[in-house]
């Protein structure tokens, strides 16, 4: 009998994994005419413009009220809220805190390691030798580690890793002001998601999004209202791992637990 590797599920379990980014606006949008199925060449240049300032900043920090729908086996929503923080410094190195009630998490990123830390139950996971910029790290992170970031958009907006050519739908809704802050509103759909994201008219940061998945009949939806801060320097201090009495997990990305987890095991 092959020997198990410890606490793999655990493992697999400290970076909670979350729908990509997304907020509920405070206003009803307007109703969008039938014929807004179609791709609207300003629309998507606004897109392309928010992830050109993305791209610019050299740090930030930005936090973000959430709240993520949970549907019940008999198709009952839920909409649990929490807070993310990242704070990050350069194109490959950043932290990020995840807090809900129902748990806590913290990912370190220096360029080479990340490091997955569950602070209420002081364990942690590391990934060794990925090399990499953040962006490499957040588009394959689903599919090759089983970790899923929240906002991990932010990183790639602007980027070939986020298209902008398979739109099936794009256009402005309306004007709205977040947190005194105004915005321009705009909707997209892609195939398996509608999304929409208010872009701040005066620094073109993303300042609200929602992420509605449609392979759920439920249509659950993730959202978050953003809040950044872009002058404030990031140290290097505030973006590593101190595991102080922390224990060290196994870390086993999905792909090889389905390998090595036996038939009908737990």
């Amino acid at each position: 009998m092959p020997h198990a590797r410890p606490t793999l599920l655990l493992a697999l379990a400290l970076a909670a994994a979350v729908p990509l980014s997304v907020p509920v606006s405070a206003q009803t949008p307007a109703p969008v005419a039938a014929s807004s199925a179609t791709v609207d060449a300003d629309a998507v240049a606004a897109l392309a413009r928010m992830g050109k300032a993305l791209r610019a900043l050299p740090q930030f920090r930005m936090h973000a009220t959430t709240s993520t729908d949970y549907v019940l086996d008999d198709g009952q929503k839920l909409a649990l809220a929490g807070t993310v923080d990242y704070k990050v410094n350069g194109p490959d190195r950043f932290f990020v805190d995840i807090q809900s009630e129902q748990q806590h998490r913290q990912l370190f990123y220096d360029g080479k390691r990340l490091t997955i830390y569950a602070p209420r139950l002081k364990y942690y996971a590391t990934l060794d030798d990925l090399n990499r910029s953040s962006q490499a790290l957040l588009a394959e992170s689903a599919s090759r580690y089983g970790l899923e970031f929240p906002l991990a958009d932010l990183f790639l907006w602007g980027t070939p890793a986020f298209p902008t050519d398979g739109f099936q739908s794009a256009l402005r809704v309306d004007s709205a002001r977040i947190d005194g802050d105004a915005t321009q509103h705009y909707a997209f759909r892609q195939p398996g998601v509608d999304w929409q994201v208010w872009i701040s008219d005066a620094t073109a940061l993303p300042r609200q999004l929602i992420i509605t998945s449609h392979a759920d009949p439920a249509l659950p939806s993730y959202q978050a209202t953003l809040q950044w801060d872009t002058r404030r320097p990031v140290n290097a201090n505030e973006l590593a791992f101190n595991p102080g009495g922390a224990t060290r997990i196994v870390f086993v990305p999905v792909a090889l637990a389905a390998q090595d987890t036996p038939a009908g095991g737990n």
